[in-house]
């Protein structure tokens, strides 16, 4: 059972170090975002077609991409930038799309109540430590009929490289997630009313190992959790990691599944 109150993931690695490594990754970023880009495309098609948005928040927004998507989508309306690593900040703020590019917490939004008609995410939230506090920020924030569109990572992302580490040795070598179940328990009992929730495989195919691990670290997005192994990986584990992962070689290459958790909550209208 997953504490509703407080589902604080132990596991999950330290905000600082988020914010340093996505923050170092914010250059290289955009040219290797391609899940990126396609989740947060499909995310930006889940937004009712009927939502206001005259002020919206873009939460997590890394370099941007989205935040000028949205304003391309809501013309005359007001945007908020809002990313916890503040490199990605700085190579957003030249590009526009938002009014405001705020360094924050999606956890502790440093915005009024009520103040936002919209909150899109995207792949920003599998990061934080109480998703539940996402929440009860989300509904604070919204007003009344608001939407919060999020979309984020849960078990079973990134299991054929997973796999292969347990193959190897007994080391955190992939960053852990979420069940989806606790998804759907968080959003259930936040006092949002739940209008879609659901997972969607996403595999991408590399040419080989080297490919997906530079690809990884240059989203930022590499193993940032307690547990890992410290120092350089041998080169004897290397090569065992490489022969396990080629058991999972398709024809398109070697796999690597995204499971994409898309999340349409609304505040409801009291009377």
């Amino acid at each position: 059972m997953i504490d509703l109150a407080r589902d604080a993931q132990s596991h999950l690695p330290d905000k600082r170090q988020v914010a340093a490594s996505f923050s170092r990754a914010a250059a290289s970023y955009d040219g290797v975002a391609a899940l990126q880009r396609t989740v947060g495309h499909q995310l930006l098609q889940c937004i009712p077609a009927t939502a206001s948005a005259q002020r919206w928040l873009d939460l997590g927004c890394g370099t941007g991409y989205f935040s000028r998507a949205l304003a391309g989508r809501f013309t005359e309306t007001q945007g908020i930038a809002l990313d916890i690593a503040e490199g990605m900040l700085q190579h957003a703020r030249p590009q526009g799309g938002a009014e405001q590019f705020i360094a924050g917490d999606a956890e502790r939004l440093p915005l009024r109540a009520e103040s936002c008609d919209l909150i899109f995410s995207s792949l920003a939230l599998q990061w934080c430590e109480s998703f539940s506090s996402v929440l009860a920020e989300a509904q604070r924030v919204l007003r009344p009929g608001g939407v919060l569109a999020f979309s984020s990572l849960c078990v079973g992302t990134l299991q054929e490289l997973r796999d292969s580490w347990r193959a190897v040795d007994g080391f955190v070598h992939v960053n852990r997630f979420r069940h989806f179940s606790d998804y759907q328990a968080l959003c259930a009992a936040s006092g949002l009313q739940v209008v879609s929730l659901e997972t969607r495989p996403e595999v991408l195919y590399y040419p080989d190992l080297r490919s997906l691990t530079h690809e990884l670290k240059a989203l930022g997005a590499h193993n940032l959790n307690a547990g890992r192994p410290n120092g350089l990986t041998g080169r004897a584990r290397m090569r065992a990691l490489v022969e396990a992962y080629e058991h999972e070689r398709q024809a398109q290459g070697l796999p690597a599944t995204y499971q994409v958790v898309y999340g349409v909550l609304q505040k409801r209208i009291t009377p």
